[in-house]
């Protein structure tokens, strides 16, 4: 079996963002890119099963351009076999299910019959494309996994439902399952992989290679578009309560309740 893992270039969560003139998008000049932290659950993940027997490659796919490659090429020398590049002009201004499109018909190519991915990016945070993959693909999907077993055909996935609750999934592959934070604890590139890597390949593909119809992705087929952007509100600056113990308790309790209106 075949593991495809999702892998997006995201800015490094220690960046500070700055939005263009037109606010439609970030300014990238000083900006330091990273692997989405989740999709790093994902391929480390995926390393694991291969280790344990249960696949026989790891295929990152990524869609950008050549700014992507040292991501890639981060990946690759973590321990995945070869990577897929889609880099086509028609993706541009494309939504979450575009972008769903063109993977999905990438991951299909390389017949892979198991697809990894965070469970969001953390610069969009929209938590979308990796269940549009499944739905494109019609295969079942699981998201936000935090211990996860294949065994032959099968899968069981262990995942926080919320209010404490915590779900246990089996199914059977092809399968698509995004990961969390606990499942693993994700390794860091060494010396060797890192060596390796320079040598490994990265297929680059277009829209035509995957059969992909221009017309299904792109602004034009776009459901979802962003008019603009902006910064977070600073907040507003701390306050230093005085007096005796009783006094500032006392007027703690008050902003609580009437001006944070938290109590």
């Amino acid at each position: 079996m075949k593991i495809g893992v999702c892998l997006k270039q995201v800015p490094a969560t220690d960046t500070r963002i700055r939005i263009n003139a037109d606010a439609t998008a970030i300014l990238t000049d000083d900006v330091k890119f990273e692997i989405n932290p989740y999709d790093e659950y994902a391929l480390e993940e995926a390393l694991r099963i291969k280790g344990a027997g249960g696949a026989t490659e790891v295929i990152t796919f990524t869609i950008g351009g050549a700014d992507a490659d040292p991501r890639i090429r981060d990946g690759l020398a973590r321990g995945a076999d070869r990577a897929v590049r889609i880099d086509d002009p028609g993706l541009a201004g494309s939504d979450s299910l575009g972008i769903a499109r063109a993977l999905a018909a990438a991951l299909k190519a390389e017949g892979v019959g198991l697809v990894l991915a965070g469970r969001q990016a953390v610069d969009g945070d929209a938590s979308a494309v990796p269940a549009m993959i499944a739905e494109v693909l019609g295969w079942s999907q699981v998201s936000w996994v935090d211990k996860f077993t294949v065994s032959g055909e099968g899968f069981t996935a262990q995942r926080a439902a919320g209010g404490g609750v915590r779900e246990l999934v089996a199914g059977t592959l092809p399968a698509v399952v995004t990961t969390d934070k606990g499942l693993n604890e994700p390794r860091y590139p060494n010396l060797p992989g890192i060596m390796k890597a320079k040598t490994k390949q990265i297929a680059v593909k277009k829209l035509a290679d995957l059969g992909v119809d221009a017309g299904s992705v792109g602004a034009g087929a776009a459901l979802v578009t962003y008019t603009n952007m902006g910064l977070p509100p600073a907040r507003p600056a701390g306050r230093i309560l005085g007096g005796d113990t009783a006094s500032a308790v006392s007027e703690l309790v008050r902003l609580l309740r009437d001006e944070a209106k938290v109590l």
